[in-house]
């Protein structure tokens, strides 16, 4: 069962997400302190944190860790969003509610996503004798910035560069 990650949790996850390779204390310490005065023991503390959740795989490299996420963030948010979709007591109201939320690019988003899901269910159930040739256009995994990011996140990153590897 997910849990919404803290609020310096999160600020460490979407460096690891972003970045997309293995990252260093060091590293993250590094752009977290572009913002805020941070302690190299407590990005260490998170990250140990993180890897103990499951969030993070970590591999020595010589005395310091490279920490690499487990999965991305769409999955993360896809599982706090079906976690709090199921323990509803009217799971059709609180969709219709969490639709009326969107944007118009948002929902067209969504439907993009339901057309995929839709063609993927019509492959696994059609005879391999006929192969599909046309596909509705790719969905990226990842959801429109607007929402993949919480609120306190939003804009930690926008015009910084990726920070060179190490």
């Amino acid at each position: 069962m997910p849990r919404p990650l803290g609020e310096l949790e999160d600020a460490v996850m979407t460096r690891v997400w972003q970045w997309n390779r293995p990252v260093t204390v060091r590293e993250v310490l590094e752009d977290l302190q572009q913002e805020r005065s941070i302690a190299y023991t407590t990005v260490m503390t998170v990250m140990d944190n993180l890897h103990q959740k499951g969030w993070v795989r970590r591999e020595a490299e010589g005395r310091a860790y490279r920490y690499t996420a487990v999965s991305t963030r769409a999955a993360y948010s896809a599982a706090l969003m079906n976690e709090a979709w199921s323990t509803s007591d009217n799971p059709a109201a609180a969709l219709v509610a969490f639709f009326g939320m969107m944007s118009a690019e948002q929902r067209e988003a969504l439907r993009d996503a339901v057309r995929v899901v839709q063609y993927d269910d019509e492959s696994a159930t059609e005879a391999p004798a006929e192969p599909r040739t046309e596909r509705p256009a790719e969905v990226s995994a990842e959801p429109p910035a607007e929402v993949s990011a919480p609120p306190e996140a939003e804009g930690e990153s926008a015009g910084r560069p990726t920070p060179p590897e190490r």
